[in-house]
Formats: C-alpha cells, sequence, structure tokens
C-alpha cells in the first residue's frame, strides 16, 4: 500500500509540476505577443501608415494630390512585388525575434539573444529593408513623390541611427558575437552566400 501511495504522489506531483510549467509558457508567450503588438503598431504602424497618412492629406493640401494605381494599370501590379517582399520580410524577422530572440524589434523591448538566422545571415537589417520596400510600394501605388522622398528621410535616419547608435548598443549587449557577425554580413547590401557562424 505505501508503495502504491508514494507511486501516486510520485505521478501527482509529476502532473502538477507538468500543468505549472504549461501555464507559466502560456504567460510567457502571451507577454511576448503582447509586447510585439505594442511593438509593431507603435514601429512600423507609425512609419508606414500613419507617417504615409499625414504626408498624402497635406500634400493633397497644397496641391499635390495623389492617384491611386488600379489593376488595369501597370503600376498596380509593380507595386505588388515590392510591397509583397516587404510584407514577407517584416512577418519572418518579427517571427526570428519572437522565436529565437526572446523580444521584439522596439529598442525598448530589445532581444535577447543576438539572431541570426534566415534573412540576418545576409544582411544585418532585413526588417528595415522590408520597410524600405513597402514605402516604395506605396510610392508607386499611390503615384506620389511625397512618400518617396519619406522612404529616402528614412532609409538616411536609420542609417544614422544604427551607424551611431544601435550597433554600439550591441557590441555592448553581444561582445565579440556581434562584432563577427557585423564585419561578415553587410548592413544594407545583401552579401550571396549566408554566413554560417560556425563555420568561420
Amino acid at each position: 500500500m505505501d508503495r502504491r501511495k508514494l507511486r501516486y504522489t510520485s505521478m501527482r506531483s509529476r502532473r502538477q509540476n507538468k500543468i505549472a510549467f504549461r501555464k507559466k509558457s502560456l504567460q510567457k508567450n502571451s507577454k511576448i505577443h503582447l509586447r510585439l503588438i505594442i511593438a509593431m503598431i507603435v514601429l512600423p504602424g507609425a512609419a508606414l501608415v500613419f507617417v504615409p497618412a499625414i504626408i498624402l492629406t497635406l500634400a493633397n493640401n497644397l496641391g499635390a494630390s495623389f492617384q491611386l494605381a488600379f489593376p488595369d494599370q501597370i503600376l498596380f501590379w509593380l507595386a505588388l512585388l515590392p510591397a509583397g517582399v516587404g510584407l514577407g520580410l517584416a512577418f519572418w524577422t518579427v517571427a526570428l525575434f519572437k522565436k529565437f530572440g526572446r523580444g521584439t524589434p522596439a529598442p525598448w523591448d530589445p532581444p535577447e539573444r543576438l539572431v541570426i538566422r534566415g534573412p540576418y545571415r545576409h544582411v544585418r537589417n532585413p526588417m528595415i529593408t522590408g520597410a524600405l520596400l513597402i514605402l516604395f510600394a506605396e510610392a508607386i501605388f499611390f503615384q506620389s513623390w511625397p512618400i518617396a522622398v519619406w522612404m529616402v528621410f528614412f532609409f538616411i535616419g536609420n542609417t544614422i541611427y544604427f551607424r551611431f547608435i544601435e550597433e554600439n548598443g550591441l557590441e555592448e549587449r553581444f561582445g565579440d558575437d556581434y562584432r563577427q557577425y557585423k564585419a561578415q554580413v553587410p548592413r544594407w547590401i545583401p552579401r550571396i552566400k549566408p554566413w554560417n557562424p560556425q563555420k568561420d
């Protein structure tokens, strides 16, 4: 009887531990999802939706009206390609940050681990590359040169930020791992062959 009781108690304890572990995992994942949603609304939402909307409104009021490209126009289909690639990169990189980095793209809530997977093996900033492609698609779709100008300013601003702020912070957080990655993978122009840190 004592053995049966011990076995039952042991099995019950294991089951409770598994339930507790699952609850903690679900809570942790829900927190990461919430952090990702906030980061996506604040950053890409501002750069790709709110700012272009303000630009289009102001430009229209100042006489620089925009015209939508329709499916019977070649501009519509030309806009689909960069939009599709840009959205694909955006979702892919965010998923990598969540799964492997345990963080978000936001500077105030960065990933805990250095992510060198997928497109990050070709270029250091695929997320911003995706955002630039989406802005390029918007400029074509709305036939709006002010959005194209915003895309250029967005690129310049991010280049300055990466060069003088973010990259220094990554070197402090990840040390030689990031320095080696930085030396092997370009900031903007993708390398053709994906870099494998295990081989170097």
